[in-house]
């Protein structure tokens, strides 16, 4: 079981973790052992979590997201199999996190009066200092 925040956990049922070898340096361990993990989680069907953070969740994976609903994180960073699914499994519960983080609605403001002054009048002087670059014109 993974835990999320003291309300959502997910169970070990909706994690699949596969286990490919590395690539990288590593000697001939690389060529042996299968340290790299790919967890696959099930988010689309999953019950732990809200409809609202499923969708922020896809947003957040991004090209990680399959076109099943699943999300699918990789990691090859250790030689390790058992530190890499450790480093998988928090990347998974960091992604959730913020995926409960509800955006601030943003609150349309209207400018200032003293803004809206200031914007006209540098209009205006802009204004003036075009007007003296035409042509000059004989007064006699």
């Amino acid at each position: 079981m993974l835990r999320i925040n003291e309300h959502i956990s997910i169970d070990d049922w909706e994690l699949t973790e596969n286990f490919v070898r590395a690539s990288g340096p590593g000697g001939q361990n690389v060529n042996k052992v299968a340290t790299a993990v790919e967890l696959r989680f099930e988010a689309a069907r999953s019950p732990s979590l809200p409809d609202p953070v499923k969708t922020r969740l896809k947003r957040l994976a991004g090209r990680r997201w399959t076109t099943e609903g699943a999300l699918i994180i990789q990691c090859d960073e250790t030689r390790s199999q058992a530190r890499n699914r450790d480093i998988a499994r928090d990347r998974l519960a960091d992604l959730i996190r913020k995926a409960l983080v509800a955006p601030k609605r943003r609150i349309p403001t209207k400018p200032t009066f003293g803004s809206k002054k200031r914007r006209l009048k540098a209009k205006k002087t802009r204004g003036e200092v075009k007007a003296m670059r035409g042509p000059i014109k004989d007064t006699d």
